[in-house]
């Protein structure tokens, strides 16, 4: 290759999730280029003319640094569908809240679980003022199933936060459909790695970026991806309207965090299978959860539907008091809320109000640790703690 040519490196549906995730949304490779270019700082843009049609207008509607990540996140949630259109938000909630309230509309029926993230209780009262009636139901079982008739959205969180309850997308979505609701999944927990919502039926896929899919703790984002362009278009006015935009910074660094996600969540799912084994063998400790563990009330619906099980366990520890001396003793893990860091980090859940969770209730997000240091130092704490 000389110095005046390049190449593209395009992605084939053929390429691994490994080989995705180091070359999504990247642009045709010039000379002496960065392979990711920087991120792009603007309000507004020269605009001459008639501004219809111009890719880039004005800074809440568009920036070439979100065109790149949402480019880049849509290889990685339905690969080589060129049909999804992927928005990004600022935080997992504006991406959350562009869903439910772009669709809410007086008299519509909105089904939830009633174990998912806490923030869909505010939520649902915002929905409810608007004259949606809100039915609930829990995620095991697919309970949800029962509250369908007369839906017009029906909102997944598999698996569950912080629960880790699995459901099954396929058949949920498809008895929704025939009823003439539209779904969404929370894809959060289980990353595009882990499942791929659109491939089983959804009409949205949403997620926090936040977690795992950026992955340092640095950063607050968030996406919703949809084939349909007309729920696209929704989506993306409810976006605009409110401001829910994300910064380019956040948008560049995202989207740099992206090469290393198939390496990170696969370490992170393998430790956090090890230390659920680990944990599950102390008499200590009481309802450990993790998908990918077999006997797992879960596991044998993740299995069918999941590529990857995730890196949250959860466990219950006997009392408040209990899990806060077990919460001050560990070495590795910090003690903070969210998941999906590099970094492992754990809580009593129960802090927040909202969870329908013991006081001893622990979420852990396993990071990239060794495991065997991890569950040493899990050990020893629980040690300290039961002193």
């Amino acid at each position: 290759m000389n110095s005046s040519s390049s190449h593209t490196g395009a992605l084939t549906p053929e390429d691994g999730n490994a080989t995705r995730a180091v070359r999504a949304g990247l642009p045709e490779e010039q000379p002496y280029a960065p392979p990711l270019p920087g991120p792009v700082f603007a309000a507004h843009y020269h605009l001459p003319g008639d501004p219809t049609g111009a890719p880039y207008a004005y800074g809440r509607d568009q920036n070439p640094t979100w065109t790149a990540l949402e480019a880049a996140i849509g290889e990685l949630e339905a690969p080589g569908d060129p049909d999804v259109t992927t928005l990004a938000f600022a935080s997992g909630m504006g991406a959350i809240s562009a869903v439910l309230l772009s669709q809410a509309r007086p008299g519509a029926v909105v089904v939830l679980p009633d174990d998912g993230y806490n923030l869909l209780i505010p939520t649902r009262e915002r929905l409810e003022s608007l004259g949606v009636e809100v039915r609930t139901a829990p995620t095991a079982g697919d309970a949800q199933l029962e509250q369908l008739d007369g839906a017009s959205l029906l909102w997944i969180e598999s698996p569950s936060n912080p629960g880790l309850d699995v459901c099954d997308i396929r058949r949920l979505a498809d008895a929704a459909h025939e009823r003439g609701a539209l779904v969404a999944v929370d894809n959060t927990l289980a990353t595009p790695f882990g499942q791929r919502p659109l491939a089983l039926g959804a009409d949205f896929s949403v997620a926090s970026g936040t977690k795992a899919l950026s992955g340092h703790g640095d950063v607050l984002l968030g996406y919703v991806a949809c084939r349909d362009p007309r729920l696209a278009d929704g989506v993306r006015l409810w976006r605009k309207t409110v401001g829910a935009v994300p910064g380019p910074m956040e948008a560049w660094l995202a989207h740099r965090s992206l090469a290393t996600l198939e390496l990170r969540t696969r370490q992170q799912a393998a430790g956090a299978l090890a230390v659920a084994e680990a944990l599950r063998g102390r008499e200590d400790v009481t309802d450990v959860r993790h998908p990918g563990l077999p006997g797992d009330p879960s596991h044998e619906l993740a299995a069918r539907q999941m590529e990857r099980f995730g890196c949250v366990v959860s466990f219950t520890l006997p009392g408040r008091e209990r899990a806060e001396r077990f919460l001050e003793a560990l070495r590795l893990v910090g003690d903070a809320t969210s998941f999906g860091g590099v970094r492992s980090t754990a809580e009593r859940r129960g802090r927040w109000g909202g969870d329908p969770v013991p006081e001893g209730f622990i979420r852990l997000s396993v990071g990239v640790e060794d495991p065997s240091d991890l569950i040493a130092d899990l050990c020893q704490a629980l040690d300290v703690a039961g002193a």
